[in-house]
């Protein structure tokens, strides 16, 4: 029996506690449900088929920050940028390179995101009788701070700071807002009406739930967490320019020796690596769009010299410039 079915026999179970007695003088059975991880990945498999983007990649759906991942392979690792978000592994592995730090995640596990990072995600389990499914949702900050300012007992944000990124295994209240989240995609027309239902839920139970008093940091104005994302932004907004520490601790309102500390805390690099790591994703995007050749991309990014850019993007993405764009044009095709 796996971590996933006793996850869900224990909630089942308490669930049920209030009612033993009622249950046990019913002469019929309860309804039988199946398994989260086998309704979910149905529900998600379903959406897949019906659509048009083949059998393997990223889904997007007609909702706004939710999309659905698939691949029948293990994958190299992928830089982007992850922002605050709800990742779910419905089948399959997956490990997160962040800096330094490495996270690994599986099936029916909850990858929560409470700050704009930089990283490396790589499928590491999936085959063509197992594919990797898994989904990404976008949190709404806006209603999350409603629903936890209508909570009679809000959670309290734990003490200390730690990573902004981290894993639980998913609950049934979640997986059944994800079920009904999923079934909404076919029908279109029941999504502006029953979406920002369901996402209040969700909202609802990341507050309380276990981790409900690190999910709280990404909306308290106070918290460490939303003063380093107020400066992440004015980071990301400004990553052509040179950095300045005194205006990004201004931005958090943190002293530079205090700010320092939080953040490569939060984000596990300093905002110096941050910056790079920004600079270096944006000229690759830019490239692969065919929007600018090395020499423009580099300029456009910030950086005054064309080879020290090479240099940096090549010990990032592990080949050239030239090459590495090359490559990820074919693999695109």
């Amino acid at each position: 029996m796996n971590a996933g079915t006793l996850e869900f026999l224990a909630y089942s179970s308490s669930r049920l506690a209030g009612r033993r007695y009622t249950a046990m003088m019913m002469t019929s059975p309860l309804p039988w449900r199946p398994p989260m991880s086998s309704a979910l990945k149905d529900a998600l498999t379903h959406f897949i088929e019906s659509s048009d983007g083949g059998d393997n990649g990223v889904f997007w759906t007609g909702i706004d920050g939710f999309c659905v991942m698939r691949s029948s392979e293990p994958k190299m690792p992928h830089k982007m940028i992850y922002r605050p978000a709800l990742c779910v592994i419905v089948q399959g592995a997956k490990q997160l390179m962040l800096h330094d730090r490495v996270i690994d995640y599986a099936e029916m596990q909850a990858l929560i995101i409470s700050i704009e990072l930089p990283a490396a995600g790589r499928v590491i389990e999936a085959s063509p009788e197992k594919p990797y499914i898994a989904i990404s949702l976008e949190f709404d900050v806006g209603m999350m701070r409603e629903v936890m300012e209508q909570l009679d007992v809000p959670p309290k944000p734990t003490g200390g700071a730690g990573l902004g990124i981290f894993v639980e295994d998913l609950s049934q209240p979640l997986a059944d807002c994800l079920v009904r989240l999923t079934g909404l995609l076919a029908t279109p027309r029941a999504i502006p009406v029953l979406h920002p239902a369901i996402m209040r839920e969700i909202c609802f139970w990341l507050l309380t739930g276990p981790n409900g008093g690190e999910v709280c940091k990404l909306v308290l104005p106070d918290s460490q967490t939303r003063r380093i994302a107020d400066a992440i932004r004015l980071l990301r907004d400004n990553f052509a320019e040179p950095v300045r520490i005194e205006q990004l601790a201004a931005a958090a309102r943190m002293s530079p020796s205090s700010f320092h500390q939080h953040f490569k805390t939060l984000t596990s690099m300093t905002p110096l690596q941050y910056q790079k790591q920004m600079r270096l994703l944006e000229a690759r995007r830019l490239m692969v769009a065919g929007s600018a050749n090395v020499e423009n991309a580099a300029y456009r990014v910030g950086y005054e010299s064309a080879s020290q850019f090479s240099r940096e993007y090549t010990r990032m993405f592990g080949a050239p410039p030239k090459r590495d764009v090359t490559e990820l044009r074919v693999a695109a095709e």
